[in-house]
């Protein structure tokens, strides 16, 4: 996401005030900072993918008396299927919480860059490019 002035004899007649560097400025960490939060997203996303797998798994299991191996950390400790099942159970509803308040933050920041693109637009109209680049 860039914020830049196009160059050409449009751009001399606006002026850039300290006010609309902080507005621009604002909009560009917003912006990396909803990037962020994407990225977070997809990772908790993939993760809770493969807590679903596991829990698919451990369901298919037929042996009921066998201990499963849970990973808690860097170490695994071994529980009975109920227990393992209680605790994946447990993990999904925390990331998809975590995920849905990432959401809730993509939300916001995306309501704060619509106005600034409203203000910054109003000054600077086509002389400032606040559009996603592609990658």
């Amino acid at each position: 996401m860039a914020a830049t002035m196009k160059k050409g004899v449009a751009a001399e007649d606006v002026n850039v005030t300290f006010e609309d560097q902080q507005k621009i400025n604002r909009f560009a960490r917003n912006t990396n900072r909803m990037s962020e939060i994407k990225d977070e997203i997809e990772a908790k996303k993939k993760s809770l993918q493969n807590l679903e797998d596991a829990s698919d798994d451990l369901m298919m299991c037929e042996d009921d008396a066998m201990l499963m191996p849970y990973q808690i950390g860097e170490v695994f400790i071994s529980h009975s299927q109920e227990e393992t099942q209680e605790m994946l159970e447990a993990a999904k509803e925390a990331l998809q919480e975590e995920i849905k308040a990432r959401e809730n933050s993509v939300s916001s920041i995306q309501e704060v860059l619509g106005d600034l693109k409203v203000q910054l637009y109003a000054k600077f109209g086509n002389n400032i490019n606040l559009e996603a680049e592609e990658s």
